[in-house]
């Protein structure tokens, strides 16, 4: 498979598209398997940011559903340290967090039913220098590719249904119930990558829910069964690489408050969606207080400039003022500022008609960032 497409026909396409290229000219270019070369292409134009090379093999869907090289060298430490010596990957995909497995074990198995993911997968490992790896092009259910598999650990990132009114495990593909029911007798333990808004009551197993954060965002739920499990819940905050683990002995200094301090600070979705705010107030001494609790955004504040790998952001109150996009403009001209980032939630048909109502008018180079509690704006500096 893909024996004709070579890695300068790639680079080529991907020099092409950047140039603006269309089909009928990358048609002529590039031959009879242009539209596979284009498509490789521009997974890596796009996957420019999720990792460290250029060259590595994909399509589009194998680069949406691919773990960030981030994540997946953190999850391969942790894996080292517990000593496990060889894992499979089920459903592999283009193999990057199989890959980052390898790295840390003697024996790895990379499973998948897509000839396509596999010859992918493959190809990335040479990238990346890695030999170990059993490649098996196979339904990861049937019990022929089952009786293959030898592993401490087995992992799944299954893929999730677009649209469905609530996560559950029974509607991922392939299903974790499936998955560790085929499993469980030839494997100590199982890693799952499951949607981050999956109810924890909903999962049949003893084990550790880690939410991570990445880049200041909330990036995935993984799942560890025991004996990998270190607490009941924890939160990742990378590339920082700062952890919050759930300690139910913790006395409860959680305390909320309607009036800003002097300052904001945003909290990481990955420790709300744990349940980790009460530990995170004591990792920062209990000095903020809880101010906004939303789906996309928590706040905390505080009368200290606190700065914390723990932390998304802090910011140094400059105003209050009544929300309306007049009042808040006036403002922010009264103050000199050019710019504003709104961190509020504004529905999409609304969004641009209530920015430029706010930065009307606006000349300066301070940047305001404009948040909504309640019925105020909180106008704020980042530090």
């Amino acid at each position: 498979m893909f024996e004709g497409i070579s890695e300068e026909k790639v680079r080529e396409a991907v020099e092409l598209i950047k140039k603006g290229y269309d089909e009928r000219k990358l048609r002529a270019r590039l031959g009879s398997d242009w539209e596979i070369i284009a498509e490789i292409a521009r997974a890596r134009i796009r996957a420019k940011d999720k990792f460290s090379r250029d060259d590595l093999w994909m399509d589009l869907e194998g680069l949406r559903y691919s773990t960030h090289e981030i994540v997946a060298r953190y999850r391969s430490e942790r894996l080292e340290k517990a000593g496990v010596r060889s894992v499979a990957d089920v459903s592999c995909g283009i193999g990057i967090q199989l890959i980052f497995y390898a790295m840390k074990v003697e024996r790895a198995y990379g499973i998948d039913i897509d000839p396509a993911k596999v010859e992918f997968a493959r190809r990335n490992a040479e990238k990346y220098g890695v030999s170990n790896i059993e490649f098996i092009n196979a339904d990861s259910l049937a019990p022929e590719t089952v009786e293959r598999i030898d592993a401490e650990v087995v992992f799944s990132d299954p893929a999730r249904p677009p649209e469905m009114p609530e996560r559950r495990l029974e509607d991922l593909l392939p299903s974790p119930l499936r998955i560790y029911e085929a499993y469980k007798s030839r494997a100590d333990a199982f890693i799952f990558d499951l949607p981050p808004q999956i109810r924890r009551e909903r999962i049949p197993w003893k084990g550790e829910f880690e939410y991570i954060d990445l880049f200041g965002a909330l990036n995935r739920l993984t799942f560890y069964t025991e004996p990998l499990a270190g607490a009941e819940r924890s939160a990742v905050v990378l590339p920082a690489g700062a952890r919050l683990e759930s300690n139910p002995d913790l006395e409860d200094i959680l305390e909320w408050t309607e009036e800003p301090g002097e300052y904001l600070y945003e909290v990481p979705q990955a420790v709300d969606y744990a349940d980790l705010l009460n530990e995170l107030f004591h990792v920062l001494n209990g000095e903020a207080k809880m101010l906004l609790r939303e789906k996309r955004r928590v706040l905390a504040t505080g009368d200290a400039p606190l700065k914390s790998p723990y932390l998304k952001r802090t910011y140094a109150v400059v105003g209050v003022v009544p929300f309306h996009p007049v009042r808040i403009n006036d403002f922010l001209r009264k103050e000199g500022f050019g710019r504003a980032t709104l961190k509020l939630s504004v529905p999409q048909e609304e969004y641009w008609q209530v920015r430029k109502r706010i930065e009307a008018n606006l000349s300066g180079d301070r940047r305001a960032f404009v948040f909504r509690v309640g019925d105020m704006a909180v106008i704020a500096e980042a530090l």
